[in-house]
């Protein structure tokens, strides 16, 4: 299965999401070639002390999206796991307020992949976070 038959797999319920995605309260919402979409709501579960959302919670959803960006180029055998990425926090997203993240591809080559994210609400449109990426490509 190619990575983008994976994340189709994923989106429709054909395969399950990873366990991770039920610890940020999120799902794998649409994917296509470049680009994939997460839906997810933080709860009180995700807070510091401060009563702000964690941003280890922002760098989980952006990591997803930014890695499976990549990961939709890739062909059977895929593996791209992150070598680095980048969080910028904009504004603490209000707890509660579902969010879509967004990730889209800058580059695939035969050894690394680029990938851009925002996180916007879904409801105000509001940018709360950016974040990019560099994975391996270990595909075979």
């Amino acid at each position: 299965m190619t990575g983008l038959d994976f994340l189709l797999a994923v989106v429709d319920g054909r395969l399950p999401e990873a366990p991770i995605r039920g610890l940020i309260n999120g799902r794998v919402s649409a994917a296509e070639k470049g680009r994939v979409e997460l839906l997810a709501r933080p709860t009180e579960d995700h807070l510091n002390p401060f009563g702000q959302v964690q941003g280890g919670w922002y760098g989980v959803v952006l990591d997803t999206v930014l890695g499976f960006a990549i990961v939709s180029c890739l062909g059977e055998g895929f593996s791209a796991p992150t070598l680095e990425f980048k969080v910028n926090i904009t504004r603490g997203i209000p707890l509660g307020m579902q969010v879509r993240a967004t990730g889209i591809i800058s580059h695939v080559g035969r050894r690394t992949g680029v990938s851009t994210a925002e996180i916007r609400g879904v409801e105000d449109g509001k940018l709360y976070a950016t974040g990019s990426t560099t994975c391996i490509n270990l595909t075979p």
